[in-house]
This record gives C-alpha cells, structure tokens and sequence, in this order.
C-alpha cells in the first residue's frame, strides 16, 4: 500500500480512541446520576452522550453533586461549540487523503472504527467501577489529544482526484490507462457545486449550498429523515421491549452490543469490499433497505428472540451513513469538504433534536392501557415510515442521476 496510509492509520486510531473514551463513560453516568442528584429508588429516564474531554476531567476529579452540575453544565457549552465537529473534520481529512470513486470504503472504515470504539469502550466499563471509569476516559481522551497534534498530518486542504494515484492509501496497485480516463469521466458528469465564497456564510449561503446540486440536497433530505426516523427508534425501542418482552438492563446491553458489532463487522469487511464494486448509491438504497426491514420487524416483533434478529440487519443499514459522506464527497469542492460534511451533520443533529420531541410523546401514548388499539409498536412503525421515505427519495435520486448520465454521454457523442 502507499505510505501515505500511515497518516490515515494515525486517523483511524484518534478515532478509535475519541469514541473509546467517550463510550466508556455511558454506563456509568447513570450510577452517577443517581448518586449525586437521585438519591432513592427513581429511575433515570434520560440519557446523556459526554464526548469532550473537560467533562470527562470534571468527574474523573469528583462525583459529587457540585462536580455533577459542573459537569452538565461544561458539556452543555462544549456541544454548542463542538457538538459534531470530530466527524466533519474527520471526514473531510479522509477526502483530502483518499481518491473520490475509494472515498466510500475509507468512509465505512472510519465509521467502522467508531463502532469499534463504541464496543471497546463498553465492553471495558463492565469491569471498572465508576471512580475509575472516569480516570480513564480522561486519560485516554487527553492521549487522543496529544497524539494527534504529534502525529496527525495536516491535509493542507487538498483533495484527491481520480487522476491523484499518489494521494490514495487505499489503492494497492496503479490503474491501467483504460481505467484513468474512465474515472475522469465520471468526474465530469459528476454535478460540482459553484466555489464558496471566502468568510463566514450566512444561511442563505448554506441553503445556497445545500441546493446547489441534486446530490447535495438529495443527501441532505435523505439524511433528515434517516436521522428523524433513527432517533424515533432509539426513543421507542427501549420502552417498547420492556412493555411488549419485559426486557431487563442486561437485554438491553446485549441487543446493543449485537447492533454495535454487526455494525462494525458491516463497515470494517463487507462495505469496503463492496463499495467498488457497486458504488455508493446502490450501497445506500441496499442500507435503507435493510434499515426499513429492522424497524418494521421491531414494530410487529411476535416473539422475545425477534428483535435479535432484527438487530442483525444492522449488517446492511450500517451502509447507509458511510454512503452519504461519500456521495457528498465526490460532489464538492475540495476546499468545500469541511462545510459539506458539517452541513450533512447539522441536519443530522436537526433530526436528533426533532426525533425524541415526536416520538416520546407517540410512545408513550401507544405504550398507555388507556390506547385507542392494543399495538404497542405502533411508535417503532411510525419512526419506520420517515425510513421508507428516505428510501423512496434515494431510489429517485438513483434514477434522476443515471437520467443525466445518460443525457450527458449523449449530448458528448453528438458534440
């Protein structure tokens, strides 16, 4: 492989160990919760994400009830700020290392790695008690940070193109001559949003950019409604296996550490193996796919050992976020990366944000004794919904590209 793949090698494991440390930290936070301001036998309903480092220092200090409020309040003003930042830069350090048609498989190990930390990292929290749990991940969250301003390469904010061979760690062997010039031809009938002006843009800049091309703003409403239709499950789920199955706190660790794994055996093997292969629409259509038959088999499970198996179609879905990046990749400019994947996770965290406002409600009525109809999973079905629309939106977007395709390659032979 080229030597450039030890700068993505040094990527791979700052995120590995960012999402190490912040994973970890998620088991705990609830014994600690309930220390500090929840003392008696009330559940924890809410469920928080600490993914910077100070929040970390914070509790792996003290874990009483100031340190608690500190704590929230330091993660609060950090996600204003930070919230999403990792993975945009991540993603676009990646575009500028890595080849637009290899851009998918790179993606699908990043994110494959981050599964990986999400395993690791909880897997590792069973065996620690709270105090030293939070010692760690700060240890390791300030080690992530040294190691990348000591070995991390700046990109200098020049993407590869199909014609940079140089530029691709992932490319084992050099392209025929053949191969070249068809890459090339895919570059110009790719659509190219217009040069973003320098300085700080302005939302009509944004919706500008957004709307720019139809690969653009496909990507941005399919990711709307992926993520709308993500956040409604994780709502749901939970209540949901408890009232229907009677799950317990194990069950539930277990389902997600089935999700998590299948996801990174899906991102680390199968999708870099695909992605050349077919290319990173049909992996998305196939991971919406898979996403839509999940859901639906969680909505109408008949049996306790059915949401395993729904669980395990998290092998295709997991294609579905890598595909995204990539397809929004190839389609800007390489000084656009950045803002395009930061667009691609505001909306995202839009749909987040949006999700457990719709879907708690809708829960909890479906959940209730005093229900219209006794279909507990009428919420999980609801959230399936916004899925098949993205579906039905990307298998458009598939037919509307390969018509320009098409109309391109015929108005070049007239030309």
């Amino acid at each position: 492989m080229n030597t450039d793949l030890a700068g993505l090698g040094h990527l791979f494991l700052v995120f590995f160990l960012f999402h190490f440390s912040s994973f970890m930290v998620i088991p705990a936070i609830i014994d600690v919760t309930m220390e500090a301001v929840c003392p008696g036998p009330r559940r924890v309903l809410r469920r928080h994400l600490p993914q910077r480092l100070p929040e970390r220092i914070v509790l792996a200090c003290n874990r009483s009830e100031v340190y608690f409020y500190v704590f929230y309040v330091a993660t609060i003003v950090a996600g204003i700020f930070c919230q999403g930042t990792m993975h945009s830069l991540c993603f676009a350090y990646v575009a500028d290392h890595v080849r637009p048609k290899r851009r998918a498989a790179a993606f699908a190990l990043l994110s494959g790695v981050s599964a990986a930390g999400f395993v690791s990292g909880t897997l590792t929290a069973r065996f620690l008690a709270a105090s030293s749990t939070f010692q760690v991940a700060a240890a390791v969250a300030t080690a992530t940070a040294l190691y990348l301003g000591v070995f991390l390469p700046d990109s200098g904010g020049v993407s590869c193109t199909d014609g940079d061979e140089a530029c691709d760690p992932l490319l084992q062997a050099s392209s025929s001559s053949t191969s070249s010039s068809a890459s090339s031809s895919d570059e110009e009938l790719s659509p190219r949003l217009p040069p973003h002006k320098a300085g700080l843009p302005s939302l009509s800049d944004m919706f500008t950019f957004l709307t720019g091309s139809l690969a653009m703003s496909g990507a941005a409403t399919i990711t709307f409604f992926c993520s709308l239709g993500e956040r409604g499950l994780e709502t749901a789920l939970m209540y949901y296996l408890k009232a229907q199955f009677g799950y317990s706190k194990d069950e539930f660790a277990d389902l997600l550490l089935i999700v998590a794994a299948a996801g990174m055996l899906s991102q680390l093997t199968v999708m870099p193996i695909l992605a050349p292969i077919l290319g990173e629409e049909i992996l998305l259509i196939v991971g919406l796919l898979g996403g839509c038959t999940q859901v639906f088999l969680y909505g109408i499970a008949w049996s306790y050992w059915v949401p395993y198996l729904s669980a395990a179609f998290v092998i295709l879905s997991a294609f579905v976020n890598p595909s995204i990046r990539a397809n929004v990749s190839k389609n800007v400019a390489s000084n656009e990366q950045g803002i395009a994947q930061g667009c691609i996770s505001g909306i995202s965290s839009f749909g987040s944000i949006l999700g457990p406002l719709i879907f708690t409600p809708l829960t909890a009525w479906a959940l209730s004794e005093t229900g219209p109809f006794n279909f507990k999973g009428f919420s999980i079905l609801c959230a399936g919904i916004f899925t098949v629309i993205a579906f039905i939106i990307s298998l458009r977007m598939r037919g509307a590209q390969s018509s320009a395709c098409k109309k391109s390659i015929v108005q070049q032979e007239q030309a």
